[in-house]
């Protein structure tokens, strides 16, 4: 399940990631991130994972298809999550974007706000 949290504003989208992403779930983000594209502005996305445990198969395939058409309109990606496996997706991310992606721990939260919003 994918959940738009209160933090989402001007060009901020912020997300939290809980048990399995599905289709439905990624086509969420779609308008937030054309309104923010279609603005003149980068997207700078705020994803959090609590319980987080993947994506389902076609989830992950549009996911990764939406990152790599959307590569230039990112411009950082705050991954917050409490998993080794979740930094490693963080490392995964780069060559598919020109953003500044960075990793947070959950305990780190405040820290990625802040980091986000610079």
């Amino acid at each position: 399940m994918l959940q738009i949290l209160e933090f989402t504003k001007n060009n901020i989208i912020a997300t939290r990631a809980e048990d399995n992403l599905t289709e439905k779930d990624i086509q969420k983000i779609h308008p937030l991130i054309h309104n923010i594209v279609n603005r003149g502005q980068k997207v700078r996305w705020y994803f959090e994972m609590e319980n987080f445990s993947g994506w389902k198969f076609n989830a992950f395939w549009k996911d990764l298809k939406m990152d790599m058409s959307h590569a230039d309109d990112y411009e950082k990606i705050a991954m917050v999550g409490d998993k080794k496996w979740q930094n490693w997706i963080t490392q995964f991310m780069k060559p598919f974007t020109n953003a500044e992606i960075k990793y947070f721990d959950l305990k780190e939260k405040e820290e990625a706000k802040e980091w986000i919003s610079q």
